[in-house]
């Protein structure tokens, strides 16, 4: 995708204070001097047999784009694909039952949508939210000597694959649930309230994948503790099982140069690494003095994790490092 934006015609707007060329969560455009609107858009196939939860899922997961920018949900709107040809109308009625739950509990509203005949079911929402424009967190503020906090363990891709090979123990369909269903909603407030330097959120290119992107914009090197990453029950056991998304692979090889691992990190846990999530936590950079603070409140409001899981220093002649 890089290469596809790197290559589109830029149109510059004083108004747009995010754009497509940064590789933000979201865009923002300025209303005033009070008001911006923060859009984004984001649908997949199902990752959850459960019709309802998919359509959970896929709202939290478009959601969370607005959230990691600080701002706050508005509307969204549906975008659905649906085989109506060989499908119960009933299961469709259950994936936007989904979606509608999740955008009310995130304080906005559904005003509509669109739905095209398909032959593979694809779900997910528009989204526009409002922020502040001197309120804005981007990817591209982490400094050195900045701690990295992450909100929610790593797996789904894995535990998503082992779902659709059936190979998947039901305890961890059920722990990876609740986690994608989740807002990230008290994370995204609690960092607004603490102060921050940049966030993001870890998405389909993994938790290294969005952290070489935060490296890259703040023109800095983020460098991680393996051991203490959060990662789901069962991961390890679907990873030597072969359960490996294959965007999981794509962005292992993408990032070879840019990143170095301690050889002590075990390749299960490289692999984690790399993981494509869907509707991840938030990936936080912000200053140390602040840490303890803002992994208490976390903690305190049920955030799934609050952990110190690495440290932003001096661009170095990597984005990332890894060390055990």
């Amino acid at each position: 995708m890089a290469y596809v934006v790197k290559h589109l015609p830029d149109y510059p707007n004083d108004r747009v204070l995010v754009g497509p060329k940064t590789f933000a969560d979201a865009g923002i455009y300025k209303i005033n001097e009070e008001l911006a609107l923060v859009e984004t858009l984001d649908f997949f196939t199902p990752v959850v047999n459960n019709p309802y939860d998919y359509g959970q899922i896929a709202a939290a997961n478009a959601l969370s784009d607005i959230y990691a920018m600080g701002g706050k949900p508005l509307t969204a709107m549906n975008i659905l694909c649906y085989p109506l040809k060989f499908l119960d109308k009933d299961i469709l009625v259950e994936i936007l039952k989904g979606g509608a739950d999740k955008v009310n509990e995130a304080g906005a509203t559904i005003v509509g949508g669109h739905t095209l005949q398909d032959n593979e079911i694809k779900y997910g929402l528009s989204v526009t939210g409002t922020i502040h424009p001197d309120r804005i967190v981007t990817n591209a503020g982490a400094r050195a000597g900045d701690v990295l906090v992450l909100t929610k363990p790593l797996g789904t891709g894995l535990i998503i694959s082992a779902i659709k090979a059936s190979k998947v123990f039901e305890e961890d369909i059920n722990l990876v649930t609740r986690s994608m269903c989740q807002l990230n909603k008290t994370a995204s407030e609690t960092m607004l309230e603490v102060g921050v330097s940049a966030c993001t959120d870890i998405t389909g290119f993994g938790l290294l994948g969005h952290a070489y992107e935060m490296a890259e914009a703040s023109k800095a090197t983020l460098s991680f503790f393996a051991e203490r990453i959060p990662v789901f029950e069962g991961c390890e056991r679907y990873v030597k099982m072969g359960l490996i998304p294959g965007v999981s692979k794509l962005s292992k090889k993408y990032l070879k140069g840019a990143i170095t691992i301690d050889s002590t990190v075990p390749e299960a846990l490289i692999d984690i690494l790399f993981d494509a999530q869907t509707s991840g936590g938030l990936l936080i950079s912000l200053p140390r003095e602040k840490a303890e603070a803002l992994c208490a409140k976390l903690q305190k409001r049920g955030v799934m994790t609050a952990n110190i899981v690495g440290e932003v220093v001096e661009r170095r002649n990597v984005s990332i490092i890894v060390i055990s």
